[in-house]
């Protein structure tokens, strides 16, 4: 496939790696913020095709992982409202709550549904008018243009009963909060392409001009992260900081700004609650007054009480980059991919998932 498979090519791979390896001289950690990389990285191997002057960690990239365990019970509270369906992605269904997750609840009789897509969950509100659908909202820019464009769908066609339940995160605010923190040392940053093609490259210059860390936008195929990384290793190598766009053929600088017209129709910025980084500011969404009627907590009291890591749990450290999942004594023992304790080992996109399916120590 024509712009795939030339990004899978092994010679082009290994030529990228004898360019990292002669250029690469001072010792540096970059952290990928996206759980596409981070499967990708795990999946081709090239951790182990790098330098010993290149670390890669994992940070804050899978949606379902930063979920605050506060929105998880929020989400087991609206499944168990009366004459209420909510509709989901599907990774979020196995994430353990404070007292269950989304599969028990399902299990017990909840009318919870797997959607691909939010109009599948608006075509469940045409459908089903004798009953709320409320459809959780989460994820980062990728996936919020489409929760907004639902809405904007349902408040024209006066869909009282679709609702939204909105968990949404914003990244470039937790690139923010990660470097403010000096908990990890980075570098520099792997960005994704996918959300970067809604948002453009501008949200990244708080990183680049506050903190003096550079940020290449890559695509998802291994020659794409390889020649992120070269980019990364350039920049720091003639002392330059800069963010660069490496997967040109989906990103623009400006990114989209129609989705961004669509998702500011419809949300405002808030604070965002984050497992592992906790509250951050503007980094989550909420609906704008002329849409507040199709909020879940319009209709619904979702008063939790804070809900901290299960015991022994430490997918907030492994989410900030402060530990890899194989210094959790829970992995691999009591937390495996057909029986998850923690976020990161359920998501296909999480970071313990990566380890465990790949035999990574």
């Amino acid at each position: 496939m024509k712009y795939v498979d030339e990004y899978r090519d092994p010679e082009l791979a290994e030529g990228v790696v004898s360019a990292i390896r002669e250029k690469s001289r001072t010792p540096v950690r970059f952290m990928e913020v996206c759980g596409t990389h981070t499967v990708a990285i795990f999946r081709s191997g090239l951790k182990e095709l790098l330098p010993e002057t290149v670390t890669l960690i994992s940070g804050p990239g899978c949606p379902v992982c930063v979920t605050a365990p506060e929105d998880i019970d929020r989400a087991i509270m609206l499944c168990r409202q009366p004459e209420v369906t909510v509709a989901t992605f599907g990774d979020l269904m196995r994430v353990p709550g404070s007292d269950s997750s989304l599969h028990q609840e399902k299990a017990r009789g909840a009318d919870v549904r797997m959607v691909y897509a939010s109009f599948d969950a608006l075509e469940l509100a045409r459908k089903h008018k004798d009953r709320m659908i409320v459809m959780l909202g989460i994820g980062f820019e990728t996936t919020i243009p489409t929760i907004a464009a639902a809405l904007h769908q349902a408040r024209q066609e006066g869909l009282e009963n679709f609702l939204v339940f909105s968990a949404h995160k914003l990244l470039p605010p937790a690139l923010d909060a990660l470097l403010s923190a000096e908990e990890v040392h980075i570098d520099g940053f792997l960005c994704p392409g996918h959300v970067t093609t809604i948002i453009g490259t501008n949200p990244y210059q708080k990183v680049v001009n506050r903190y003096g860390k550079p940020c290449a936008i890559s695509g998802f195929e291994p020659v794409d992260i390889l020649q992120s990384l070269y980019i990364l290793i350039s920049q720091i190598e003639e002392a330059r900081c800069e963010v660069e766009i490496q997967y040109t053929r989906a990103v623009r600088p400006e990114g989209n700004p129609r989705a961004r017209e669509m998702m500011e129709e419809v949300f405002e910025h808030a604070e965002g609650l984050w497992r592992g980084l906790g509250p951050i500011p503007q980094s989550g969404l909420m609906l704008r007054e002329k849409y507040r009627a199709h909020a879940a907590e319009s209709h619904y009291d979702l008063t939790v009480p804070p809900a901290g890591e299960m015991p022994g749990c430490r997918c907030g450290e492994v989410l900030r980059g402060v530990c890899t999942p194989p210094e959790c004594d829970l992995f691999r023992k009591r937390c495996t991919p057909t029986d998850p304790y923690g976020p990161c080992m359920v998501s296909s996109e999480g970071t313990c998932a990566a380890y465990f399916k790949y035999h990574v120590e």
